[in-house]
Order: structure tokens, then C-alpha cells, then sequence
């Protein structure tokens, strides 16, 4: 399912950029989804890297710093306001309390209050995710709210989707042939039905339009609103000139 490597990543997995699939032979950039083989020799510039070691430069060539692109990601995502952001960009950057204190125009002790009002944060999240974690494996599987995609927009009650709710939604609006039936007009069931036709794409992989066009025309006959509602929810990306797309992981 679309994203499910960055929905169900560790904590480990978040601060380095990556997990590890397929049975350990394969390592997926959780930043924008582009996957190594553990015993490929891949090419970065002007170096030859294994597996493992090529997600590390990649990450590092192209998303320059997890940190910051975690930071960086929808309020939605990460709960965090503009000014958080901003001082945790700080505190990132290792500047001092004195230094922050000048250029927030407020006192050392105000800085140092915050830095530990946010340790003790860190430790309430942990116990939050240990309840969670433990409610999830006690949960019956199709009571379970399915991941939605990291580039997901709007993202409201609508996507409070279980996988009972996906496994009908599919059986009632697709055929035996895998062809959509009718669109849906209620958001929730258009969002389930657009989940299910963006697996028709692979990941790390680019498409033209005609490409899009062909794969969408085999699953409805008015395509051209698929390929729409893909875009305008987030399943998939494309260049502005439309030459490209590819889908969002």
C-alpha cells in the first residue's frame, strides 16, 4: 500500500531516512521512496556504493538533512507550530542559549526552560507510542484505520478510513476485472477508489502522460477525471509542463 514505509517506520527508521525491506535486501528512502538492492553497485557522483551505503549518500546528495525535512513536513504531520519549528531549527543548528536568547529577545533561562519542556515532550511521546502500538496489536484487523499517503492533502476525518470500509468499498465499485464500475461521489469512498488505482503504479518509477492515460483507460473510461483527482489528491505528481509524473510515496 502507498506509503506504508514511511506510515509504519520506527523511530530509528525516521532519524536515518530509511528502512530496510524485503527480507533485508532491500533499503527504501523514506523521503521520497527511491529503493537499493543490499548487493547492486549503484554510481553517485563520482562514487560506487553497495546498497546500504548508497541510501546513505543518497540521502545525503539529495534531501541534504532528515532533520529538516521531518521539520519541514505538514503541520498535520508533525503538530508542530511555526515558532517550534523555528526554535528547534535552532537548537538543531547548535546554537547557544545565549545566542538564542539574543536573537529571540528573551532570557537564557526562558531557552533552557523550553529545551526541557521539550525533553519531557519527548518522554511523553514515548509512552504515548508504546499505548498505541500496544492498542494497534490487541485491534481486529479490519477495525484498523488504513495509512494514507505522506503527500496526502486535505487531510481531515475523511481519511478516518478502516480496512473493512476499504475491502467494501472496492468489492462495491470495482469489478471481477479489476474495472471501476461508477465513480463515487462521497470523499471518503472517492478516497478508497483512488487509493486503489494509484497501486497500479510502481514507486521510483517516472510516466508519461500517455502512460497515465493508458493504465487509467484500462480501469475506467473517463480517464482524464482519474487522472485529475490523482493529482489534486496527492497519489500522484507531475511536472508543470505535464511531461512527467510518477507517484507520491
Amino acid at each position: 500500500m502507498i506509503n506504508t514505509f514511511f506510515s509504519k517506520a520506527g523511530v530509528n527508521d525516521l532519524k536515518r531516512g530509511y528502512s530496510v525491506a524485503e527480507g533485508g535486501q532491500q533499503f527504501v528512502c523514506l523521503l521520497c521512496g527511491k529503493q537499493f538492492e543490499r548487493d547492486v553497485v549503484y554510481q553517485l557522483n563520482d562514487m560506487l556504493c553497495l546498497g546500504q551505503k548508497a541510501i546513505v549518500e543518497h540521502i545525503k546528495l539529495q534531501h541534504n538533512s532528515v532533520f529538516e525535512y521531518l521539520l519541514n513536513l505538514d503541520r498535520k504531520q508533525t503538530g508542530l507550530s511555526h515558532s517550534q519549528k523555528e526554535i528547534l531549527q535552532k537548537f538543531y543548528d547548535s546554537s547557544s542559549d545565549h545566542t538564542i536568547a539574543k536573537e529571540l529577545g528573551v532570557t537564557r533561562s526562558t531557552v533552557r526552560n523550553y529545551r526541557f519542556r521539550l525533553k519531557e515532550k519527548a518522554k511523553q511521546a514515548k509512552i504515548f507510542l508504546a499505548l498505541m502500538e500496544l492498542l494497534e496489536s490487541n485491534m481486529d484487523d479490519d477495525d484498523k484505520l488504513i495509512d494514507f499517503h505522506k503527500e496526502a492533502t486535505m487531510i481531515d476525518e475523511r481519511y478516518a478510513i478502516t480496512e473493512a470500509e476499504r475491502k467494501a468499498t472496492v468489492a462495491r465499485y470495482f469489478d471481477e476485472k479489476g474495472m471501476l464500475i461508477n465513480f463515487p461521489r462521497k470523499q471518503k469512498r472517492k478516497i478508497i477508489v483512488l487509493l486503489h488505482i494509484a497501486q497500479q503504479f510502481k514507486p521510483n518509477r517516472d510516466y508519461t502522460e500517455k502512460e497515465v492515460n493508458l493504465i487509467l483507460d484500462s480501469i475506467y473510461q473517463d480517464y482524464v477525471s482519474l487522472r485529475r483527482y490523482l493529482i489534486q489528491y496527492g497519489f500522484l505528481k507531475r511536472t508543470d509542463d505535464g511531461s512527467k509524473y510518477w507517484l507520491t510515496v
